[in-house]
């Protein structure tokens, strides 16, 4: 596994970040929600529960689209 470190400003949630950054590899699928889920520090069960609140769908679609097929 490989390490990266960040400088960030302690204005900025670290815990939004790390969510943010796993939420994208997973809607890339190139990290399994499982894996995610570790990068961002929560347990699978919260991510897939928090992933929506960044626009990332764990069924594949993306929550804009499904939006629009509700709304006609």
């Amino acid at each position: 596994m490989k390490t990266l470190t960040l400088n960030i400003p302690d204005s900025v949630d670290e815990r939004d970040v790390k969510m943010q950054l796993a939420a994208h590899l997973f809607e890339k699928g190139i990290l399994s929600s499982g894996q995610a889920a570790d990068l961002a520090g929560v347990s699978k069960r919260v991510f897939l529960q928090d992933v929506g609140k960044y626009g990332v769908s764990i069924f594949g679609e993306r929550i804009d689209d499904i939006e629009q097929l509700i709304n006609g």
